[in-house]
C-alpha cells in the first residue's frame, strides 16, 4: 500500500537482531531502517511467533490505511487488539468492549466516534487521522482571532480553513508524527502523500503553496491529542524533486504550540 503504485521489491530485509527480540517477546515492531537522507516512506514492520499468529492477523485489519505513526501506536500496544465479543441471549456486561477501549482511546463518546466515521466522506482516510483532525479543529476554534474554522472534506485539498483576525481564509494540514523520536527526543513526520502519479514521482511531495501551515498532531509520540504548528514555506526544500518540500521533517524548536504567532506570519507573507 505504502508504494502503489510505485516500484515495490520482491523481498524484504531486516536485522537478525530483530528476529531475536521477536523471539525473545514473542511481538514486535521497528521502523524499517532507511539510508541518511532517504525520501522513500516509513515504513514499519511487525513481527511475531507462531502464538501471536491470530493477534497479527487482528492488528493488520486494524492497521490497514493507517499511517505509519499509528501502525506503530498499534503493534505497541498489542493487548488493545481484541477479538470480537459474541453477544448471548442472556448477554453479563463487560467490564470494556473493543468500542469502549477506542473510545477511551480517542477521548470520545462513543456515539461521537460513530457519528465521526458516519459523517466522513473520504472513508478510506485513517479514522484516527480524521479524530486527530476534529480534535485540531475543536482547539482552534477556542483559539482568540480565529473565526470561520472548519474541515475541508474535498479530495486532494488541505485538511482545514480558517481565517485569522479578519484575514482572507488560510488553509492548514494535519500529520501524524511518528512513533519513534529522534535520538534527540523530538517527534517526527514522514511528510508526503499517499499516492503518487506514474507520470511524475515528485507528485508524492508537497509543495509550500499547498497550504499556510502544517500541523503535526503528537499522538503517537505524546499519547495526548496536542499539536506543534510550522509554516509551510519554512520547511526545507527536497533534495532532488524542484519545487517540492522534503520529506524528512523533524518537530524541533523551530515549531510553536501556540499558533497565533505561525498565523500571523502566513497573513504577512500574503
Amino acid at each position: 500500500m505504502l508504494h502503489s503504485p510505485t516500484k515495490h521489491f520482491i523481498s524484504l530485509e531486516f536485522k537478525a537482531s530483530f528476529v531475536e527480540e521477536i523471539r525473545r517477546k514473542r511481538w514486535s515492531w521497528r521502523e524499517r531502517e532507511r539510508k541518511s537522507g532517504s525520501e522513500e516512506p516509513i515504513e514499519v514492520i511487525v513481527g511475531g511467533t507462531i502464538d501471536s499468529f491470530l493477534d497479527f492477523i487482528r492488528f493488520e485489519r486494524e492497521a490497514r490505511g493507517e499511517d505509519q505513526g499509528h501502525r506503530a501506536f498499534l503493534a505497541d500496544r498489542r493487548d488493545a487488539i481484541l477479538p470480537a465479543v459474541t453477544v448471548t441471549a442472556a448477554p453479563v456486561p463487560a467490564e470494556s468492549t473493543y468500542v469502549h477501549q477506542l473510545a477511551r482511546e480517542f477521548e470520545m463518546s462513543e456515539a461521537a466516534v460513530l457519528d465521526l466515521i458516519a459523517g466522513a466522506s473520504r472513508l478510506k482516510m485513517a479514522v484516527r487521522g480524521w479524530v486527530a483532525e476534529q480534535h485540531l479543529v475543536e482547539q482552534l476554534q477556542q483559539v482568540d482571532g480565529i473565526t470561520d474554522c472548519e474541515r475541508i472534506e474535498a479530495e486532494n485539498s488541505p485538511d482545514i480553513q480558517l481565517r485569522f483576525e479578519g484575514s482572507d481564509l488560510l488553509f492548514v494540514e494535519c500529520k501524524n508524527v511518528l512513533r519513534t523520536p529522534t535520538k534527540h527526543g523530538d517527534a517526527r513526520v514522514d511528510f508526503q502523500r499517499t499516492r503518487a502519479s506514474k507520470a511524475d514521482p515528485c507528485s508524492r511531495y508537497y509543495s509550500p503553496d499547498d497550504f499556510d501551515v502544517l500541523a503535526a498532531c503528537l499522538h503517537a509520540h505524546t499519547e495526548r491529542w496536542e499539536y506543534s504548528f510550522a509554516l509551510t514555506r519554512e520547511l526545507a526544500e527536497h533534495k532532488k524533486c524542484t519545487g517540492r518540500l522534503s520529506s524528512n521533517v523533524v518537530v524541533d524548536s523551530r515549531w510553536r504550540e501556540d499558533i497565533r504567532g505561525i498565523l500571523g506570519a502566513a497573513v504577512r507573507a500574503r
